[in-house]
């Protein structure tokens, strides 16, 4: 269990040679446990494994290649640490056989609508995050278009809570993530951010938007110069009720993260 009173950070550890900020930096299994273990001892509530990039633009993935990549990652982390360990992937089989390896959280952009998805998060007892996104990682940013992108995440989301709910997953297994850049413009992102409070009513609320190219459009920094921005991003989400930080610079955040939570600790004191 993870205490949501207040926010946590969830440190990102891909081990792909493609993502759109780290790829290739953690992809052997020496480096990537180095990392998981600085983000941990930096604050990290939570460590996010992926083996599959979901950038605009990406390709999918072999199964086999997804499991070669996370599965060794999750089984050293577990072995060294106590951190609760949540796996990125949209496949079933990824899913179950990380969880076997001891990851605790599904964090899966497709939100469970793969075949078989539904079923491996039941019959692993994980938590699951659940995002939207539209289309899929190599065409969700080809002109994107909605009505109001807030009631339209929104509606998705509750019928997604509503599936699971259907096959027995409890509340307490839940979150839900809007998707901050997956088949959005940089105006649906911001009103997203601006309506993020909304989003709490249906279950806690986790949040990845460290550097993504929405803060590069306002800042003018690529990837790497993106952190300050990245930090302040999470503060105004943290602001908004988000309760998971799933970010980079994992340090930086929590010290912005523990004044929010002075703040939110001196108004519960009235």
């Amino acid at each position: 269990m993870l205490d949501l009173s207040y926010p946590r950070v969830m440190g990102i550890l891909n081990v792909t040679p493609d993502s759109f900020s780290d790829g290739g930096l953690w992809a052997d299994l020496a480096s990537a446990r180095r990392h998981a273990e600085r983000m941990s001892e930096a604050g990290a509530a939570i460590i996010d494994v992926g083996g599959e990039s979901t950038r605009p633009g990406a390709m999918s993935v072999p199964v086999q290649q997804e499991l070669d990549r996370v599965i060794p990652v999750i089984e050293a982390v577990r072995s060294e640490s106590d951190v609760l360990l949540s796996v990125d992937t949209s496949k079933p089989e990824v899913m179950r056989a990380a969880v076997a390896a001891g990851a605790d959280i599904v964090n899966d952009v497709n939100a469970l609508r793969a075949q078989g998805a539904l079923r491996a998060v039941v019959e692993s007892g994980a938590a699951v995050c659940l995002m939207h996104m539209r289309g899929e990682p190599r065409t969700m940013q080809q002109a994107p278009c909605y009505a109001d992108v807030v009631t339209e995440v929104l509606d998705f989301l509750r019928q997604r809570l509503q599936a699971c709910a259907m096959v027995g997953i409890e509340d307490n297994r839940l979150l839900v993530d809007p998707g901050f850049g997956f088949g959005k413009t940089l105006r649906h992102n911001l009103q997203l951010l601006d309506g993020l409070d909304r989003f709490s009513a249906l279950a806690p609320v986790l949040a990845g938007l460290s550097r993504k190219s929405m803060l590069g459009e306002l800042t003018g920094r690529d990837a790497a110069g993106r952190m300050p921005a990245s930090v302040a991003v999470a503060v105004l989400a943290a602001e908004r009720g988000a309760r998971i930080l799933r970010v980079h610079d994992v340090a930086a955040t929590v010290d912005a993260l523990r004044i929010v939570t002075a703040l939110m600790e001196l108004e519960a004191d009235g």
